[in-house]
């Protein structure tokens, strides 16, 4: 498996290497067609001004008189010039000789027919790369000879061949630069990731001290700030978890204990006919069961939540009714614990749409704690009402209240402001989750010692 360090240097290093070859093979060719077409513009500069001047006199005269005028007027340093007769048989050439031979060459070809031609090459008499002109000798309307103009290139060569090695020794040096510095670079975006892995690896062996350091203000700089805020808040939900594991298997210990104990105080118990001792200890094992079944609920109920498979039996209710039977169920506690509820519901009807079930179990849940919550002496009040496009349910008591630093924590689920008290800590995270189920909102506001107010918002039905 490759690492992103070396695919990011790959990617950059064929990068610039295409870059280096479009570049350099783009100067390349502009050095290429400028020393040879310069040599080239310059053989054909010196052929027509050597036309101009001599084609009246060379056309008029034979062929071995025009060698002879050749070598006396026109012979000049830097190009060789050979005549050639009208098949492109070489007659004489500069130093005075007639070699045996008969030219092939484009340009000798484009001449033969009429034109002036020009061609870079290697010559096949001398054996060395040339660049040659040709131009025809006319008399009248026929082609007599052929005047040939042809340079070396062996300087150009030499020229041309040392741009092209340090044009090539550039690209490498540069291309090795990059290199470099793409290493560098890729380094330094790649150690943060390697650390952020490492911590990870910690945290995957269960080590959640570890932490991953932002050295730069960038998007890793702010994936290492990310990554510390999800090891904080995974290290707070370990510890809900644990302390919920913790407070669920002793609130599951404490009414087994009691229903084992009573079971078989009653089994083993030789006065039968003790009917208060019988019915107090049945009294037990009933709400001892009842408080058992209501933990386990609130697992299922969370476990559903969680797994989104939660039933919703939707229809079009009156928001006061379910609101108006969980007070009526639940004012028989009013005797018990001195607490009392005070019910007040808005004029006509509250349509919405839900679950009546739902919302009975959610007043249920809220109500009970603020039953638990409130001593002896307080009041609770339950109140509908309307605002703008919303049905409102409030539950506000004179209980104690809930700290500051709890507050924003009391929906999440686990959470328990204080350990000691009985509970699954799911009750409010329950609530939560089926009002958000309903398109509604649950909020909780409190002061420590004033009491605390939840308040359901839901969609409000509005009739025709």
């Amino acid at each position: 498996m490759k690492s992103v360090q070396t695919r990011m240097v790959l990617s950059y290093l064929l990068l610039i290497v295409l870059v280096v070859c479009l570049l350099g093979g783009t100067f390349i060719t502009l050095m290429w067609n400028y020393y040879y077409g310069s040599a080239q513009s310059s053989v054909k500069q010196r052929a027509l001004t050597a036309l101009a001047q001599h084609s009246r006199s060379l056309a008029s005269l034979p062929i071995h008189d025009q060698a002879e005028y050749m070598l006396q007027y026109m012979v000049e340093g830097g190009t060789r010039l050979q005549l050639l007769d009208s098949t492109g048989e070489v007659q004489i050439d500069t130093d005075g000789f007639g070699a045996d031979i008969r030219y092939g060459t484009p340009d000798v070809k484009a001449a033969v027919a009429g034109m002036t031609g020009s061609w870079s090459g290697e010559d096949p008499y001398y054996s060395e790369r040339v660049t040659s002109v040709t131009i025809p000798i006319w008399n009248e309307s026929r082609v007599v000879s052929l005047l040939r103009y042809s340079a070396s290139l062996y300087q150009v060569d030499d020229m041309v061949n040392l741009i092209v090695r340090m044009t090539a020794a550039v690209g490498i040096g540069v291309v090795l630069l990059f290199l470099g510095v793409s290493l560098l670079l890729a380094q330094r975006i790649v150690r943060p990731i390697r650390e952020l892995t490492r911590a990870a690896r910690y945290m995957a062996e269960g080590d959640w001290s570890r932490r991953a350091l932002r050295r730069n203000d960038d998007e890793i700089g702010q994936l290492a700030e990310t990554f510390n805020l999800m090891v904080m808040e995974l290290s707070k939900r370990e510890k809900l978890k644990n302390d919920f594991i913790s407070s669920i298997s002793h609130e599951l210990r404490t009414p087994l204990t009691s229903i084992k104990g009573w079971s078989e105080t009653l089994k083993e118990s030789k006065h039968a006919e003790d009917d208060e001792e019988v019915e107090m200890g049945l009294s037990i094992i009933s709400k001892e069961t009842e408080r058992l079944s209501g933990l386990v609920e609130d697992l299922l109920d969370f476990s559903k939540l969680s797994a989104r498979t939660m039933e919703m039996h939707v229809e079009v209710l009156d928001l006061n009714g379910p609101v108006k039977e969980t007070a009526r169920q639940l004012a028989v506690r009013q005797d018990k614990t001195q607490v009392r509820l005070v019910p007040t519901y808005g004029k006509g009807q509250l349509l919405v749409r839900g679950d009546a079930n739902r919302i009975k179990q959610v007043m249920i849940n809220l109500l009970d704690n603020a039953f638990k919550f409130t001593p002896p002496g307080g009041t609770i009040r339950v109140s509908t009402s309307v605002e703008d496009d919303d049905a409102l349910v409030t539950v506000a008591d004179t209980g104690c209240g809930i700290e500051e630093e709890d507050l924003p924590h009391v929906t999440d689920k686990f959470y328990k402001a204080n350990s000691a008290l009985s509970g699954s800590g799911l009750g409010l995270a329950i609530c939560e989750e089926i009002i958000q189920l309903h398109g509604g909102q649950l909020a909780v506001d409190s002061e420590r010692g004033a009491g605390t107010v939840v308040t359901v918002r839901l969609p409000l039905i509005r009739e025709a």
